[in-house]
């Protein structure tokens, strides 16, 4: 069953085309990495879909039906985590999660339940009492997760939701989002940390200049890039006409140096590391600390888009 259904999606503002033609599928069961460098649609796109912004041409279906502003049944199925963190100062952690659920439930009983569930969920439990304003950093990006997601709804955008935590709260997050899906959520994660994307996505979708240029598993995403494997290697001093021979060497796809660290990009590693380790002994090359890595995701995104994630 397919979740979200994007076709042909356009918006533009005034002679800026934002989203260009945009084209996008989200399965039931998916937790879909939404990748992008900043200014390339993401944010756009997911507030198309959420019918926050009207759009030019296209359309969107989500659970199969057609999104509009006044689909409120659809809304009550989506759960959205801003990076921005809403919540009310002057309500503890409990009541601002019991004030979001009962915008969906009246019923008091099931609300104390849901309310007690996620609580336990995102690892609140000894806060219940506390003002935000009391809370770490971390603790209230949990808290901003519990408020959006307490209603149990069947699909949830969360957008940046590690933003600046500390690495206990991190986990603790990134745990309560495979919890989330493994009880039946389908999820759109956007970040800027690649490593929760290896962790957390079964599918990854890279938008840039408001289209999307790549999508698949990681590891279909990573038997795109020319290099499958590559080589670095700290080399005090290397002079240009020797990078460029060693350009030259079997396997070998590309070459970078920043004056300390070598990195050589190959096809395959068991043909060109031969060849480069003999030609550093026939040539007098210092070198240490030599290590091989596999493509990552950030090499992908690198590749396809020409700017790192961060950027």
């Amino acid at each position: 069953m397919k979740m979200i259904e994007i076709d042909n999606l356009v918006k533009r503002y005034v002679d800026f085309l934002a989203i260009n033609h945009l084209n996008m599928n989200v399965e039931k069961g998916d937790i879909l990495g939404l990748l992008g460098p900043n200014g390339s649609g993401k944010s756009t796109t997911i507030n198309c879909i959420l019918s926050l912004l009207s759009y030019d041409r296209g359309e969107i279906k989500i659970f199969g039906e057609k999104m509009g502003p006044e689909k409120y049944g659809i809304k009550q199925k989506i759960g959205v985590v801003p990076q921005e963190i809403a919540v009310f100062d002057e309500l503890n952690v409990r009541d601002n999660i019991d004030y979001y659920c009962g915008l969906y439930i009246n019923d008091k009983t099931i609300r104390r339940q849901h309310v007690d569930e996620v609580i336990e969920l995102v690892g609140l439990e000894d806060f219940c009492k506390f003002l935000p304003k009391q809370l770490s950093g971390g603790l209230k990006r949990r808290l901003n997760i519990a408020c959006g997601i307490v209603h149990k709804p069947e699909l949830i955008f969360l957008d940046e939701p590690t933003v600046a935590v500390d690495p206990q709260s991190r986990n603790k997050i990134l745990e309560s989002i495979k919890e989330l899906n493994r009880q039946g959520a389908t999820i759109v994660y956007t970040t800027h940390y690649m490593e929760e994307v290896e962790i957390l996505c079964n599918r990854i979708v890279i938008i840039d200049q408001g289209q999307v240029i790549a999508e698949g598993s990681k590891e279909e995403l990573k038997n795109m890039v020319r290099s499958s494997e590559k080589v670095v290697v700290e080399v005090p001093e290397i002079q240009q006409h020797q990078l460029t021979e060693l350009s030259k060497l079997p396997g070998i796809l590309e070459i970078s140096y920043d004056e300390l660290h070598l990195v050589v990009y190959t096809e395959e590693l068991r043909i060109s590391m031969l060849p480069l380790l003999s030609y550093f002994e026939a040539q007098n090359i210092p070198y240490a600390n030599l290590i091989t890595e596999e493509a990552t995701l950030n090499d992908v995104f690198l590749e396809i888009t020409g700017k790192e994630l961060r950027d």
